[in-house]
Parts: C-alpha cells; structure tokens; sequence
C-alpha cells in the first residue's frame, strides 16, 4: 500500500524530484555544464532547468563558474549525505573531496595519518606529478617535519607532545629545503596553528609544493589531515596557495564534520 501511495503523483512534489533530477545530471564525467546540458541531462526544458538552477545557486548547491556559462556542484551537496555516511571510515569520506581537489591546477590530493614520527598516506588521488617522477601510494611513509601533513597533524596538539615526536627521530635533510632545527619546525608549526594550514615548499621531494589542514574530532584531536599538492615550476608560491588553500581547508572542516558525526570512529578505522 505504501509503495502505491509513494508512486502516486497526488503523492509527490513533482518540482522536488525535478530539483534532484537537476542535481543528479552532474557526475564524474560531467563535473562543470552549461545549461542546455543540464536541461538535456534532467529531461527538462530550459526555461524550467534554469528556474531549478537559480534555485539551487541561491540555495548553495549549485555555482556558477566564474567567467563560464557553466555551473557546478558545490560542496554543501555532501551535507546531504553526510549523516547517512556517518558510519563510513575516513577514506570512504574523503574520495569525493579529494576528486574535487585535483584537477588542472592541483595534480594530487591525499589523507594522511600520523604514526610516530611519520606520516602514512591512507587514501590519494593523482592526476599528475610523473614528470617529478612522485609516486606516493596509500602506505608509503614521509616524515612528520617535513611534511605538510605532518605538521598539519602536529598543529592541533600540545607543544610538549610536538616536540617528543619530532626529536624521537632527529630530522635529517632530505632536500636543500628541508629545515631541521626542531625549535625552527616548532615555530613553523605554531604558524600552522595560527592560520589552520599547513605550507611546504619543496622540503620533502623537490620541485613539490603541498599544502595541508588537519581533521579533528569532536574534542578538537587531530586524526588525520588532508592535502594538496602541485609541481613548483611554472608558477609562485602566491599562486599556488590560492589554488589550493581554500579548497584543502574546506575538504579538511567538512571531513571533520563527518568524523564528529560519527563519534570519531570513522578517522580510526584508517588501515591502508
């Protein structure tokens, strides 16, 4: 009976289903569309597919892109879904953002954990980097002082435990970035805590830039951190933090929003 009366268009909101319809002709292959695309892709007509979009925008779900014809999702989408995922462990959470990461401008993003004096890469995305010859994989390990990721992580705990971690393992130069002067990484990481991002240009891989911003539970305790990254050459440093800061922190606030939603649970289900 109840199946009957859900299937009964007196049942239903036909300008709700057309909404969805709307939201749904967006997809992997179809990121960013003008608005006969989405018409087509709904089964709408312009004039309503555009009223629907307008709609959306003004809402949060949907943006334009500057400069363009054509719209696309935003991240206020995965609101939607985000208490019915709650259960989901952090690198099923992460997927989508760190898709919506990568792209022309940022050619990797991952999430990564803190084991000891390391960082473990638990889930990564990568369009690119062959040409620095980079081929992080889920498991590898990077030092902690170093790495955005790792000071990320560092960032959101107490000094005294920051510096126990970086001097268990005396850090030792890996490029002619690298900085090894654990009151000078401290400071670094203080800066990191001031600004809610982590920044490192070339001190792990050269000709690697990434920038980081931790996840946190409930209780403010960092799980994990989230990342960006992109070659050095062939832009600034400026650069570069424009096109991935905003991003990166918000794939970080959103990730821990789920992680909270979950009790906390989901950031420590993270085996690689």
């Amino acid at each position: 009976m109840q199946g009957r009366e859900m299937s009964d268009d007196k049942n239903i909101v036909k300008s709700v289903a057309k909404a969805f319809a709307v939201l749904q002709a967006f997809g992997p292959d179809a990121t960013e569309m003008v608005l006969a695309d989405v018409a087509r892709a709904a089964g709408l007509d312009n004039a309503g597919a555009f009223r629907l979009l307008n709609t959306l925008v003004m809402l949060g779900y949907v943006e334009r892109v500057p400069d363009t014809r054509r719209f696309r999702l935003t991240f206020k989408c995965l609101e939607l879904g985000f208490n019915a995922i709650a259960r989901s462990d952090i690198r099923s959470l992460a997927r989508p953002l760190l898709r919506a990461i990568v792209g022309e401008r940022i050619e990797a993003a991952s999430i990564g954990v803190l084991d000891g004096h390391e960082v473990v890469y638990i889930e990564r995305i990568q369009a690119g980097l062959e040409r620095l010859a980079v081929d992080i994989r889920v498991g590898n390990r990077v030092p902690a002082y170093s790495s955005a990721i790792g000071r990320a992580i560092l960032s959101r705990m107490p000094v005294e435990a920051q510096r126990t971690i970086l001097e268990a393992a005396p850090p030792r130069r890996l490029t002619d970035r690298t900085i090894i002067d654990v009151d000078t990484i401290l400071a670094q990481i203080a800066e990191t805590s001031r600004l809610g991002y982590a920044f490192s240009d070339q001190e792990t891989v050269t000709g690697l830039r990434v920038l980081a911003a931790p996840i946190t539970d409930v209780d403010g305790v960092p799980v994990a951190a989230v990342s960006a990254a992109a070659p050095a050459f062939g832009r600034t440093e400026l650069e570069f933090l424009a096109d991935a800061r905003d991003l990166t922190v918000d794939a970080a606030t959103r990730l821990s929003e789920a992680v909270r939603a979950a009790g906390g649970m989901a950031a420590h289900r993270h085996s690689p």
